[in-house]
């Protein structure tokens, strides 16, 4: 039985217009690899510790291969050129229970 596979990104930029660019190549390349985004710059509340991401993105593929399809792919590979030098992200990627 595969398990749904969760990417989570704490997204930092300098530059807003240059990552209009990054999140159209981005989001053609989630859907190219059967992701959806589950949250996408929204309001959040911290419950405990120090954790204030900039924009906080949840995305949600079939399983961690495609998840990992993904974030190797060319189609992202330009979505990440797009955001070079004005943009630092924290990801991780964890299967679901």
């Amino acid at each position: 039985m595969t398990k749904l596979a969760y990417m989570v990104v704490d997204a930092r930029s300098s530059d807003p217009e240059r990552m209009v660019e990054y999140r159209r190549l981005a989001q053609i390349a989630v859907a190219h690899y059967g992701g959806r985004y589950l949250v996408r710059g929204a309001p959040y509340e911290t419950l405990e510790g120090n954790w204030q991401p900039q924009r906080l993105v949840v995305l949600e593929f079939p399983d961690m291969e495609a998840a990992r399809k993904f974030y190797d792919s060319p189609e992202y590979a330009a979505a990440r050129a797009a955001r070079a030098g004005v943009s630092d992200f924290d990801m991780l990627l964890a299967e679901a229970y």
